[in-house]
C-alpha cells in the first residue's frame, strides 16, 4: 500500500512542478517575447496574463502543500503515507 501512496504523491508533485514550468513558460512569453502576443486584443493579453499568474500561484501553493503534509524522512516509519 505505501508503494502506491507513494506513486501517488510523487504525481501530485509532478502534476504541481509541471503547472508551475507551464505558467512561468507562459508569462516570459507574454512579458519578454513580444512575438507571443501575437493580434490579441489588450483584454486577451490581461487575461493571459492573470490566468497564467492563477496557474503559477495554485501550483506553488499545491508544492508547498505536499512538501508540508506529505515529505517525510525516509526513515519515519509511521509516515502516513
Amino acid at each position: 500500500m505505501k508503494e502506491y501512496k507513494s506513486k501517488m504523491i510523487d504525481y501530485m508533485r509532478n502534476k504541481a512542478l509541471a503547472d508551475q514550468s507551464k505558467a512561468l513558460a507562459s508569462l516570459d512569453l507574454l512579458l519578454e517575447q513580444a512575438v507571443g502576443i501575437g493580434d490579441h486584443s489588450t483584454d486577451d493579453y490581461w487575461t493571459n496574463i492573470d490566468a497564467a499568474l492563477d496557474v503559477l500561484v495554485d501550483a506553488e501553493d499545491r508544492l508547498e502543500a505536499i512538501e508540508k503534509y506529505f515529505t517525510y524522512p525516509l526513515d519515519v516509519e509511521d509516515a502516513p503515507y
